[in-house]
């Protein structure tokens, strides 16, 4: 299997943290709300999961290094992974298990609506996630994918209505979202390959 160690290591990292979380939750470390910590947790982790798993690319051009490509997918796996579990404590903490409360809290709450449509982008995109999907969506496949920009929107505007007061941490994983937005543009893209084209012309100077 190709990058078996990269691709472990990745999953590793990727299990470990949410299952360290539950270890603090059992020792009753998390605070008065346990609940409602892993729910925001869990979903700032889904978050960041995706934002690495879009850096893959300019990471690859940047620095030279394809590897970053070979857990691309992987990473946005566990990105909806995380999500899934974000679902998941909603429905236990907040819901209480009760489904059928569901569609009030969605017209209720407009971040728990912005929070739904960025979670069914993301299922979409998790299901389709795979080589017999590629072949046979064929172009379209692209296209589909391309729906990661939107839902990352999506998924900030969901924090952000969320923590509104504390704004320091949404605003630095804003910032981040911007740049690897900026580096979609086509001015972003032109500035990615001149800066690739500097470290090879400066690679080939140094051998």
């Amino acid at each position: 299997m190709r990058h078996f160690w990269l691709r472990s290591a990745v999953f590793l990292g990727a299990l470990c943290v949410p299952l360290y979380w539950l270890y603090l939750a059992w020792l009753l470390a998390l605070g008065p709300e346990p609940g409602k910590w892993l729910l925001d947790h869990l979903g700032q982790g889904a978050l960041v999961l995706l934002l690495v798993t879009l850096a893959m690319t300019p990471l690859s051009r940047l620095t030279g290094w394809p590897q970053w490509l070979a857990i691309r997918r992987q990473l946005g796996l566990w990105s909806f992974t995380y999500a899934c579990l974000h679902i998941a404590c909603f429905a236990l903490f907040i819901l209480g298990g009760q489904w059928e409360r569901l569609p009030a809290e969605l017209l209720e709450r407009p971040y728990v609506m912005v929070g739904a449509l960025a979670f069914l982008g993301l299922l979409a995109l998790a299901l389709t996630s795979n080589h017999w999907s590629m072949r046979r969506l064929g172009a379209g496949w692209k296209r589909l994918h391309r729906l990661v920009y939107p839902i990352l929107l999506l998924v900030l505007l969901h924090m952000l209505w969320v923590v509104r007061s504390d704004l320091g941490l949404w605003a630095l994983y804003a910032s981040l979202g911007g740049v690897l937005l900026f580096l979609r543009l086509p001015w972003g893209k032109r500035w990615l390959g001149q800066a690739a084209l500097v470290r090879r012309n400066r690679a080939q100077r140094d051998k």
